[in-house]
């Protein structure tokens, strides 16, 4: 058999999938004929995205949406005939709120990535006292940093607009994306516009405001995109899942439910092994490894430095579906949800109120809440029995929103070790990572949320460009 054009795929989740659509393209535009081969050792495709649809209501197990102003999801959707199912946020539920002693405090407008860009209402927040908003804005006075050297996100905003801004501000809204530590996650990996803007701007806030009025408009956006932040898919993000598996079907080979045990050089050097759990052994010239870390580790530990993916911790988190039939719910809902610090002391990191943010996703009836359980340093409740997390639930709704009635249903997903936690020096470490793999291991690539982002649109841009030039050797 002639291995030369062949590709195996080691990991079935969105990347993975990315990778697999546009090596696949770029074969057909090119006229070339390539063999790919996905390996998932779950049981069906499709990774952390499962969306699951009861009593008339779409919800999501997994991540629930995707930032509108990235553009490898929106280009995605429009390849695979997906870009009319786009579906935006309510336009009329604006308001997010952030617990603070136990109260719910509507977040500031013209607060951007936890950065105050709009004075007036940041003076007005109930959310820092005086003397932190004082801190705050000495932001506009004091000395940038001018090095490139990476440097804790907590760290950073902690030197920039003061701890208290950090931990009842930023923590919550920016921690709770990675459900990690800030002041162990690296700014360069999570947030390096941050560092960007205060060595153009002097200033965080006046780079934030500055990059908000220039970032107004984003070539290629379809009108859907304009003016939300969010976006999803009308029948859920499996949706997504479901039409590439329909589209790849006749020109990819899925192996689902064996896991990739490892890579291995053919003795002619120009190829590769792939010894799978079911006995079986793959030979390509070009692989994708789309794993975690802590998954891909072991397959190219043989044959290059892997401390880089051996430093990534991984947090474990749960999401906690309750269906409440909306007459039986007394607060007013007028927002998206709410975020909570870790100063709170609560099981509950953060709440989404489904059927406000997402109009299409259930009957007027019905009410879906959906709460966030589990960040760095406290994930013992993950693994709770589901009786005990649910009472658990009810019991923080029910003190936070005045919620006594009795749920329709609920639903609990456990989301193990499925939060990366990238390190201070991260960037540095997986680009010295990339080199090591062109010299000792050609051809073999890495993509997916241990190198660009834990974003689906981050994802996705890896996925594409380990996929062409796969396909384009």
């Amino acid at each position: 058999m002639d291995c030369s054009r062949d590709i195996v795929i080691i990991g079935g989740g969105i990347t993975g999938l990315s990778a697999a659509f546009y090596a696949w393209k770029q074969a057909q535009e090119n006229g070339l004929s390539i063999n790919i081969t996905v390996v998932e050792k779950a049981p069906k495709l499709g990774g952390k995205i499962e969306t699951m649809y009861r009593d008339g209501c779409v919800i999501e197990k997994g991540p629930d949406s995707f930032l509108a102003r990235k553009l490898p999801m929106i280009e995605l959707a429009r390849d695979v005939g997906l870009e009319s199912e786009l579906v935006a946020t309510n336009p009329n539920a604006k308001k997010t709120y952030i617990l603070k002693r136990g109260k719910l405090h509507r977040m500031p407008p013209g607060l951007v990535l936890g950065i105050p860009t709009e004075m007036g209402p940041f003076a007005k927040t109930g959310l820092i006292s005086i003397f932190g908003k004082l801190r705050a804005l000495t932001d506009l006075i004091r000395k940038p940093r001018m090095s490139n050297e990476d440097e804790s996100l907590g760290g950073f905003l902690d030197r920039r607009l003061g701890k208290e801004v950090t931990e009842y501000v930023a923590e919550p809204l920016l921690a709770g994306i990675y459900a990690g530590d800030m002041r162990k996650l690296s700014l360069q990996a999570t947030f390096p516009q941050f560092g960007e803007v205060e060595r153009k701007h002097g200033s965080i806030i006046r780079g934030m405001i500055a990059s908000r009025t220039a970032g107004q408009s984003v070539p290629g956006l379809p009108d859907v995109a304009k003016k939300t932040t969010f976006l999803t898919f009308r029948r859920g993000l499996g949706s997504l899942v479901e039409r590439m598996e329909q589209v790849l079907r006749d020109n990819v080979q899925f192996k689902t439910g064996v896991e990739a045990l490892r890579i291995a050089k053919c003795d002619d050097g120009q190829r590769y092994e792939v010894q799978l759990s079911d006995g079986a052994v793959l030979q390509a010239s070009r692989i994708i490894v789309t794993t975690p870390s802590n998954f891909a580790a072991p397959l190219l530990r043989d044959h290059i430095d892997v401390s880089a993916l051996e430093a990534i911790e991984h947090v474990s988190v749960a999401n906690v579906i309750t269906a409440f039939k909306r007459s039986d719910i007394k607060a007013k809902l007028d927002g998206t949800g709410f975020v909570i610090s870790r100063r709170e002391g609560r099981a509950i990191t953060a709440c989404t109120w489904t059927s406000i943010k997402w109009l299409h996703t259930c009957p007027e009836d019905t009410l879906v809440i959906r709460c966030y359980i589990g960040r760095a340093g406290d994930e013992e409740r993950v693994e709770w029995p589901d009786e005990a997390l649910k009472r658990t639930v009810i019991k923080e709704l029910k003190e936070l929103m005045d919620i006594d009635a009795e749920p329709k249903f609920m639903e609990i997903t456990r989301l193990r070790q499925s939060m990366p936690q990238y390190p201070v020096g991260h960037v540095q470490e997986i680009t010295r990572l990339r080199e090591a793999l062109k010299r000792d291991l050609p051809g073999v690539f890495v993509a997916g949320q241990p190198y660009e982002g834990v974003g689906m649109p981050d994802c996705i841009r890896g996925g594409r460009a380990a996929g062409e030039a796969a396909a384009a050797l």
